[in-house]
């Protein structure tokens, strides 16, 4: 019959090493050996949930004390002191519904946050005030040194440094995986066609689906059409990466790969929104 306590040490092991992905020397096993039972399963939660781990955790807190094993997924946030959005009292009514009562939202510069509630909280409409999708009716937002009002100027601007990433992919049905990244960088950025495609290419090779670039949206799984519509995002050089719930269309087998892509980007120090209800 196994050793209980053995089982248990073991069982310890692959848990933490599934959360930091690496092995330990001496003085981190002694610190894997110390926790308890309660601890191992929060670690071992946080290990199912890798949202909660590698996207929206710059550091993994357990019972209040801070881990001293430096995660390999869960990098701490390199975050500067310049604001990049400012939201202050804002207001967004539709009809006489208030979806959106006196919000005061900072972010600051490679800062990356989660705004997390039940569906119809009103999650996606202040995600899409950032770049004036929706239009807010009090209150000010300001993006990166620009308020948000109605001057069309402004508002192109903001969208040229707002990459968006939709729920449902919003890829052009009728065009290439390649043409759909191009089309952005040729028309807005000025770019000739052999430098839209070139950087493409090596946008596609980094959310790992560079042989998808001949390829029609339509013949494409949930995942690869959202890592192309973040690859498209890319193209434009954005600021800011806003992501309305990007895993919510997909099936669950397809979500890790599009979380693999977020959480490789949080490493480049681009600021992100990300708003989800999982």
């Amino acid at each position: 019959m196994p050793d209980k306590k053995n089982s248990i040490v073991n069982t310890r092991v692959i848990i933490i090493q599934k959360l930091y992905g690496k092995f330990f020397n001496k003085d981190e096993m002694a610190l894997v050996m110390s926790f308890t039972p309660e601890e191992v399963k929060s670690i071992n939660d946080a290990v199912s949930s890798r949202i909660a781990l590698q996207v929206y955790q710059g550091l993994f807190k357990l019972n209040q004390r801070t881990l001293k094993v430096e995660p390999l997924l869960a990098k701490k946030m390199n975050v500067s002191d310049e604001v990049m959005i400012s939201m202050q009292a804002v207001n967004k009514w539709f009809g006489s519904f208030h979806v959106l009562r006196d919000i005061n939202l900072t972010v600051h510069k490679g800062e990356r946050i989660v705004i997390c509630g039940p569906s119809g909280s009103g999650k996606s409409t202040l995600i899409r005030c950032i770049n004036r999708l929706e239009e807010h009716q009090k209150g000010s937002i300001i993006v990166d040194g620009s308020e948000l009002t109605e001057d069309t100027k402004d508002i192109e601007k903001i969208r040229a440094e707002v990459g968006m990433v939709f729920q449902q992919f919003n890829l052009f049905p009728h065009l290439s995986v390649l043409d759909n990244l191009t089309l952005g960088p040729i028309q807005a950025l000025g770019l000739d066609k052999k430098s839209a495609e070139s950087k493409a290419y090596k946008l596609l090779e980094r959310v790992k689906i560079p042989e998808q670039a001949k390829k029609m949206p339509h013949t494409l799984s949930g995942g690869q059409q959202q890592r192309v519509a973040i690859a498209r995002s890319l193209c434009m050089e954005p600021k800011i990466m806003l992501f309305d719930e990007p895993t919510s269309a997909l099936d669950p087998e397809m979500i890790s790969e599009v979380l693999d892509v977020i959480t490789d980007l949080s490493t480049d120090g681009i600021t992100m929104v990300v708003v989800t209800h999982e």
